[in-house]
């Protein structure tokens, strides 16, 4: 992780590594800005960790990012194209942002576990948050990267200063 973290992407690191899911992570440290309770917002993005439920898809870092980047930016309106449009273009940035950055080029849970080395199989029971699962995984620093990615685009839209 980069040593100099504004302080949304340094909660977002603090929380992965006292043991929020990866989602929660990100989602809980952002929760200021659409004015959610950190509750709310923990019960909220509870279920997005491990690529959602550890099917392994999307990683849960950036699951936790476009649903910030959807309270803070989105569209209410389902009439509104244009909105749509717009908040779409937003959510393919973040995900080309991330992925450009990532281990692997990709935003998806499994193939960044994979090229890592490790297995990228669904299910099974969350590995205890020991000194070596920290180790071996990216996920502290994929973590950090959709913290720092979605504070980057806010920071651009003018929402965070």
């Amino acid at each position: 992780m980069e040593e100099k973290m504004t302080p949304h992407e340094a909660r977002a690191a603090e929380l992965f590594l006292s043991g929020a899911v990866c989602a929660q992570a990100v989602f809980c440290a952002f929760c200021d800005l659409p004015g959610l309770d950190f509750e709310t917002a923990s019960r909220l993005s509870s279920s997005m960790g491990g690529g959602v439920g550890r099917l392994r898809e999307v990683c849960g870092g950036v699951t936790g990012a476009f649903a910030v980047l959807g309270l803070v930016c989105g569209y209410d309106d389902p009439a509104d194209k244009e909105g749509k449009s717009r908040h779409y273009a937003d959510i393919r940035e973040l995900a080309r942002r991330f992925a450009e950055r990532s281990r692997g080029g990709s935003i998806v849970c499994r193939e960044i576990l994979q090229n890592a080395g490790l297995s990228g199989e669904k299910g099974g029971e969350a590995e205890a948050r020991t000194s070596e699962y920290y180790e071996k995984r990216p996920c502290p620093d994929l973590v950090y990267l959709a913290a720092e990615v979605l504070g980057e685009m806010l920071w651009e839209k003018g929402i965070l200063k």
